[in-house]
């Protein structure tokens, strides 16, 4: 009874592992777990957040994302200048062989989706074209998450 307790365990933590862990590939790019935290009514913007990994030999760069529940998405960076934050706009985001760049809540990139069409519900997916100036477009699933559970994982608030 232990060893089929066990083998349906790992099983059950495999599927759980596979469903969480999104990974999408164009070209030499990696892009793994675009997430979003949840919105409360009212709230015109959000963020969404993703990793991209460059594993091949050719640089490239981000340049432009969009999505059906923003009138507009643009590519942010947010810096700690003295005791302010400030959060601009960037055209684009510089991808060298071998790097890797990981957006999260609060610090460095993201993406800000402006202009949402409905509040963003933990739970919910939503697609994410991503647009490269040489490997081209790729749409993603971004999976929206409680804020508790988007500051887990290695993430922090935003």
């Amino acid at each position: 009874m232990t060893l089929r307790f066990l083998a349906t365990f790992a099983i059950a933590a495999a599927f759980c592992t596979s469903t969480q862990a999104q990974e999408y590939k164009l070209n030499g790019l990696h892009i793994n777990h675009p997430y979003a935290r949840a919105t409360v009514a009212n709230q015109p913007s959000g963020g969404a957040y993703l990793t991209i990994e460059n594993k091949g030999k050719a640089a490239d760069r981000l340049i432009a994302a969009s999505s059906p529940v923003a009138k507009k998405v643009e590519i942010h960076t947010m810096s700690m200048e003295g005791d302010v934050m400030k959060m601009r706009e960037v055209g684009g985001i510089d991808l060298k062989p071998a790097a890797k760049v990981e957006m999260k809540p609060g610090d460095g990139y993201h993406l800000m989706l402006l202009g949402l069409q409905k509040p963003l519900k933990a739970g919910e997916k939503f697609p994410l074209t991503l647009t490269f100036e040489k490997a081209g477009k790729t749409e993603v699933s971004v999976v929206v998450q409680d804020k508790k559970d988007a500051a887990g994982g290695g993430h922090h608030m935003h």
